[in-house]
């Protein structure tokens, strides 16, 4: 289910969460994905947010969906990029063998951590064999709301490295970073690549 204060919280800040992550190319996580991605594959943008990655997706020759649970987010993504998402939460995948390539990049850590491991089966049952994950997740050990209401869930490497495992993933690469957030200085994130 969704965290109905996280969607509060995003619904009243949407512009600005858009204008905080809006850029006009790929950064190098989403290059290095639609390398990996064959030409005119199909991929799902899970959490698309206002969707400029999507659109990056969809510019680069694939074949996009991009769903996010917040309505304020989607109407972004439609008005701004020209993306067709729709709205659509975690627990709503259920596509099967369908996508060479599923973007998670930082929403999944809104998800509780004791449904992680069902989400993470959906979404290799989502992928085609050799399907490609790249999931965005903040490090830590802790659950707790920002400033802002966000519901977050950190991870530590060891433990993704096991829930990835235990949903049948073949992990590929891990890189660690900080950024800023929305209302917050820089975090510790990691970004992980796995193949079904």
């Amino acid at each position: 289910m969704s965290d109905q204060e996280t969607l509060k919280a995003y619904a009243s800040k949407a512009q600005d969460y858009a204008n905080l992550v809006s850029r006009t190319e790929p950064d190098g996580d989403l290059q290095a994905f639609l390398d990996a991605i064959p030409q005119g594959g199909r991929v799902l943008d899970l959490g698309c947010g206002p969707g400029n990655s999507a659109r990056m997706m969809s510019e680069a020759g694939l074949q996009v969906q991009a769903t996010d649970a917040s309505p304020e987010m989607v109407a972004i993504a439609k008005e701004r990029h020209g993306v067709n998402a729709q709205v659509q939460s975690f627990d709503e995948l259920s596509a099967q063998n369908l996508y060479d390539g599923i973007w998670a990049n930082f929403s999944l850590l809104h998800a509780p951590r004791a449904d992680m491991p069902r989400h993470l089966a959906a979404i290799h049952r989502a992928l085609k064999p050799g399907g490609l994950l790249h999931l965005g997740l903040k490090t830590g050990n802790s659950e707790e709301r920002d400033e802002a209401g966000r519901f977050y869930v950190y991870y530590t490497e060891a433990e993704l490295r096991d829930l990835l495992s235990d949903a049948g993933f073949k992990l590929n690469t891990i890189r660690h970073g900080e950024m800023p957030g929305l209302v917050r200085g820089p975090e510790p994130f990691m970004i992980v690549t796995a193949h079904a």
